[in-house]
């Protein structure tokens, strides 16, 4: 089949034709203090996608100062009426739905039917369902204590919150954060990816149509030592939220600890996938071959170190090469592409460096390993690879964040559980067997956040999503739990008269 390649939207067009798309700060459009811009590459074929303007830490903390300043006056409106602007830029994200879509498929390499499927319609089921929760939820909570008047407890939003996003998921991460944040009653600053920001100012640019009061919710651009660095310092900065590597995340961690900043740290992983026995063998392998391929493996909770029972082994590597085999790797703006490049070139040197490391230490190729390109791909193009060998190989146990799985094999479950809590991350493993005693025993004694059965990468609203460990701090999202982590705790109380 010849390639089908989709033509972008009028909307999309001239969103980034644009000389330098403007960055969104207190309810202007504006090009920054110095009218610094930085160049937005395609990783489908490296061409220039977008010129953006570049915020610098003057356009930061000016933009904290108008989302301090809009505080005030947003923590009072009514949750009925924060639910409503949620709801209406769910709207409006329904509306450019597609606009949406090709952003992200262009800007990430994403496969756009991806985006269509999962990215966008997700990321408005979240606005939507937070906009329910803030409806519902009570704030204030009357007690009955002895020797109390009247008691009451109360949770009230901090103010500004500043959010530091990677460029894996720039949409639905930027949703899932700052849509619990707004309907609890903060005021948001959002610094994405300056690889990937497109689709991030195109929901500001919603987020204004909808009718948020200026100030309210800002997005910047630019560095992050330049811009990131002025959320942990800010005094008017009440609560830091950050999605990224674990290397980043203790930096940030650490600079908020020593201004008493509180801190949400969503951080990368090294997920375990343990194949039992008695699993389905078939299932699994089109599950993992799923899981690496899903955004060409650039999925901090994916599966990547592949624990499988010696006795199905041999089995299950068959099968999961010829799921392989079957994925078409095309530009995210292919129709029928169903895995696209990595990122951009730091990325496929990361990628390619691990692969070329960990045959260094001993590991054996079992699939894939040669680098892809041709006419078709001249891109950051990466062929899904397969290693096997030692629990001690750099690829054994460090995250790749490339479509690059690692294969053990064990004897009984202990051994099985054993590898996978030999590392301190905690984020998400997943268990593959028929007995479902055995699943749930299997699941609880694998030390993270999230515990899979019969699958990888598994969302839903209201199933908390966390981490622990190396992996991260701070309740998760998804939940009301991620809404309740947006407000701190007030108590109020009057003594009985003596």
């Amino acid at each position: 089949m010849g390639k089908v390649m989709i033509e972008t939207t009028a909307k999309v067009q001239a969103f980034i034709g644009q000389s330098h798309i403007p960055f969104y700060s207190n309810g202007a459009w504006v090009t920054g203090s110095t009218g610094k811009s930085m160049t937005v590459e395609n990783p489908a074929d490296k061409s220039r996608l977008a010129t953006i303007s570049e915020a610098l830490a003057s356009d930061a903390e000016q933009a904290i100062e108008g989302a301090h300043a809009a505080f005030s006056s947003w923590q009072e409106t009514s949750p009925a009426e924060r639910a409503a602007l949620l709801r209406k830029l769910a709207d409006l994200c329904e509306r450019d739905a597609e606009e949406l879509s090709q952003l992200e498929a262009l800007d990430v390499g994403k496969p756009v039917e991806n985006a269509r499927g999962f990215d966008v319609p997700f990321g408005i089921e979240c606005l939507r369902y937070f906009a329910d929760l803030c409806e519902k939820e009570e704030f204030e909570t009357p007690l009955t204590l002895d020797g109390m008047k009247q008691a009451r407890k109360v949770r009230l939003p901090y103010g500004v919150v500043g959010f530091i996003f990677p460029w894996n998921f720039p949409l639905t991460l930027c949703q899932w954060g700052i849509a619990p944040a707004l309907a609890a009653g903060n005021t948001v600053v959002v610094k994405p990816s300056e690889v990937t920001p497109l689709s991030t100012l195109y929901l500001a640019k919603l987020a204004e149509e909808a009718g948020f009061p200026a100030g309210v919710i800002n997005v910047l651009p630019g560095e992050g030592p330049e811009v990131g660095s002025v959320f942990t310092q800010h005094p008017k900065v009440r609560f830091v939220s950050f999605t990224g590597s674990s290397r980043v995340g203790r930096l940030i961690g650490e600079a908020c600890g020593a201004n008493l900043k509180p801190v949400k740290l969503e951080l990368g992983g090294k997920g375990a996938s343990i194949l039992c026995d008695d699993a389905n063998i078939s299932a699994a392998a089109a599950g993992l071959a799923g899981a690496i391929t899903l955004n060409t493996g650039q999925v901090c909770c994916t599966a990547t170190r592949w624990i499988v029972h010696e006795s199905v082994a041999s089995e299950f590597i068959e099968q999961v090469k010829a799921e392989l085999d079957k994925v078409l790797i095309k530009a995210g703006m292919n129709e029928d592409s169903q895995m696209g490049p990595l990122v951009s070139e730091r990325q496929l040197n990361t990628v390619n460096g691990y692969i070329q490391q960990g045959q260094e230490q001993g590991a054996e190729i079992v699939y894939g390993g040669q680098p892809l390109s041709d006419a078709e791909r001249s891109g950051y193009y990466v062929c899904p690879t397969l290693l096997m060998g030692s629990e001690e190989n750099i690829c054994f146990r460090e995250e790749v964040f490339g479509p690059v799985a690692y294969i053990t094999t064990f004897k009984d479950d202990a051994d099985a559980l054993r590898q996978v809590n030999s590392l301190d991350y905690g984020l998400a493993n997943s268990v593959w067997t028929t007995n479902n005693d055995r699943a749930i025993s299997i699941a609880k004694k694998m030390v993270s956040g999230n515990s899979w059965v019969n699958a990888h990468n598994v969302f839903a609203y209201g199933l908390p999503y966390g981490a622990c460990s190396a992996s991260g701090m701070g309740g998760g999202v998804n939940s009301r739990e991620t809404m309740l982590d947006y407000t701190r705790n007030l108590s109020i109380a009057e003594p009985e008269e003596e």
